[in-house]
């Protein structure tokens, strides 16, 4: 009966996280509004002096991905589904963004579905092409650690001064216990190959600007990128 239970919430979990995104459409209209609603986040979290991402993080940003809605869904046994975009600095501007994917568990205390905003913001050039790689799991592959938050505030602690990527999160909702260490992000390729008419793979739309980057709404995401970090 003991191990009955996890394995039926744990169940439960991956059933609300593959039915919590819809079937993407072949058009790029998913993506498109993933653009969109990834630089809603980021003008939701920038917009409160006490919790935005400090000035002096961002302006040492070598990339940044946002995860818009990110599910985590938990009964004992807990999952976390997101898709989001990624973006690297080019000298004064921004690279058009790539499209990943977010997933994960998680085991402790926790209870119930939550949606939040995940931000990542990569502190260092390795750091960055870590997370442009096929695979890349966060903690392992490299240093992660909980930024700090204010627009006035700096990387105090060791850890965040040594960190590769900070993570932030805006939450909607309550979730105990949930953590992105141990979570896995893979560079969404169908999705690239949606929005850009061409299968790329993120290293080409991030440092080679392969995408093109001229389609709706890329302009406004690289508006709110050069409003936030400049």
């Amino acid at each position: 009966m003991r191990k009955f239970v996890p394995a039926v919430a744990l169940m439960i979990a991956v059933v609300v996280l593959q039915t919590s995104h819809p079937a993407a459409q072949d058009d790029g209209e998913e993506e498109a509004e993933r653009i969109t609603r990834s630089a809603a986040a980021l003008d939701a979290i920038m917009a409160a002096d006490d919790s935005a991402i400090p000035d002096t993080v961002l302006g040492r940003a070598q990339g940044i991905a946002v995860f818009p809605g990110t599910t985590r869904a938990g009964f004992g046994f807990g999952g976390m589904r997101g898709r989001g975009i990624l973006s690297a600095r080019r000298g004064d501007s921004w690279s058009a963004p790539a499209f990943l994917t977010l997933t994960g568990g998680s085991f402790g205390l926790q209870i119930g579905v939550q949606r939040s905003d995940i931000i990542l913001v990569i502190m260092v050039p390795e750091g960055l092409d870590n997370l442009v790689s096929n695979q890349f799991s966060i903690g392992v592959d490299a240093g992660v650690a909980a930024g700090p938050v204010g627009r006035n505030a700096a990387a105090a602690t060791d850890i965040q001064l040594s960190a590769q990527i900070l993570s932030y999160s805006r939450a909607r909702g309550v979730f105990a216990g949930v953590t992105i260490n141990g979570s896995t992000i893979r560079q969404d390729v169908d999705a690239n190959e949606r929005f850009y008419g061409s299968r790329l793979e993120t290293r080409r739309i991030i440092f080679e600007e392969a995408g093109g980057g001229t389609r709706e709404p890329v302009g406004l995401w690289r508006q709110t990128l050069a409003r936030h970090t400049n």
